[in-house]
This record gives structure tokens, sequence and C-alpha cells, in this order.
């Protein structure tokens, strides 16, 4: 890869513990948003790195999305794509976390609402609703999330239609940083359909996990889909 961002970020690549369960109204945190509950720690530092560089060779050259994919679960990619969200939020810009996934949608194990949300799948099955209807705003200062929703049968095909790009254009116009969290890409092509999309994507890989190979093929199948690769951010599992 000819742009490469390497950091060891999270000694546990995926979740490992759940938040608590919210009161009402309030939305849980996992401790494993270290942007928030470790802000001076290592691993909060590492988030910081891999923010300054998506900021500078990203947002401060008037990009404004990046989806966040990985050749194969396991890795941690919606631990950077939470983590970096907050990060992101921390300094003021504001930034939309959507949960991309309708697979098998992890985000909720990072943030968890107050009450179940519609989400990305009630949003591209609703043609006529209201983008914001299915955004949380302000789930703290400067970060919104979109969840990913109920399970649906058809997320490559919901994926694939006008809506989606018509959501990712209100994403852009409405707020400063729009971050996609993908599924892994051996066990479906969303992460390339949604990065196609955006334009820009940020591949994760684990340190144990991941194999130099695969992290080749999927920048080749990303590029190929005319998205450029910013860069791989090396998950330390």
């Amino acid at each position: 890869m000819t742009t490469t961002a390497i950091t060891r970020v999270d000694p546990k690549a995926e979740v490992a513990r759940a938040p608590a369960t919210p009161s009402a109204g309030e939305y849980a945190f996992s401790p494993l948003l270290f942007t928030l509950s470790q802000p001076h720690g290592d691993q909060a530092e590492a988030i910081r790195a891999v923010r300054t560089y998506v900021m500078a060779q990203h947002v401060d050259r008037g990009r404004r999305a990046l989806a966040v994919c990985a050749p194969s679960k396991g890795v941690g990619c919606t631990f950077v794509a939470a983590n970096l969200a907050v990060a992101m939020a921390q300094i003021g810009v504001k930034t939309v976390l959507i949960d991309g996934d309708l697979h098998n949608s992890g985000m909720g194990a990072f943030i968890r609402p107050p009450a179940p949300r519609g989400g990305l799948s009630s949003c591209l099955s609703s043609p006529n609703a209201p983008f914001g209807e299915h955004i949380d705003f302000e789930v703290a200062p400067n970060l919104s999330v979109m969840f990913a929703g109920d399970h649906v049968n058809n997320p490559r095909e919901l994926l694939a239609t006008d809506r989606f790009q018509m959501l990712m254009d209100f994403c852009l116009r409405d707020f400063d940083m729009t971050i996609v969290d993908t599924p892994p890409a051996n066990s479906s092509s969303d992460c390339r359909r949604i990065s196609t999309v955006l334009g820009y994507s940020l591949i994760v890989a684990g340190s144990a996990r991941t194999y130099i190979n695969d992290v080749k093929t999927l920048a080749e199948q990303l590029r190929t889909d005319h998205a450029k690769v910013l860069g791989t951010v090396l998950n330390w599992a």
C-alpha cells in the first residue's frame, strides 16, 4: 500500500464487555470507548494519532467521509470506527457515526441507546421518511449515531439503492465528518459498496489475526471500485 498509517491500538481488538444498561433517556457507553473512559491512557492516545493522520490526510483536504473496513471479523473494525468518531467529536468536528453492518451489527456493544432505534435498515426501507428521523443526534457533544436498526434479509439490495447514496449525500451536507463501520470483507461485499459511495476507506488489520496478503487484496478491491484507501490501522490483538 502506498499510504499506510500503522498504529497499535487496543490489546483486545473486539468488544470484551458491553456497556451497562442505560437509564431512561440516557445512552450507555462501553469502557472500550477509551477516548471517553480513559482519555489519558495509551489506547486513547493511539486513537488520537489515527485522528491526527486522518485530519491531515483527509479532512484538512476537504474530504468528509470515511468507510472503516476489515478483511475479516475479529480485528476491531467497530472498535476503531467508534473510538475514531468520538475522538473527532472531541475536537469539535461535527461527526455522524453510522453502523453499516446490516448482517451482524456490533455498534450497540459500544454505544447503547435508551430504547430501540430504527436506524439504517429502517431508513433504507422507508423511501419517504426524512433521513433525520433515523439518526440519534447529539449522543455526545458533536457526535450523532445512526444505528444499524432491525435485522433485514436483503442488506446488499438496500445498500445498492439510490436511497443509500442520497443518505450519504445528506450526511455530507449536514455533518463535518461521516464515519461508517462496515462488515468484514470476507463475509460480505457491503464494505466495497459503502467505500465506493463514500469514495474513501480506512483498513483495520489485527496484528495476530490478519495476513498481509488479505490487506493487499482488500486494498486492491477497493481501488478497483474507485475508492481511495487512506491507510491501514494495525490493531494490536
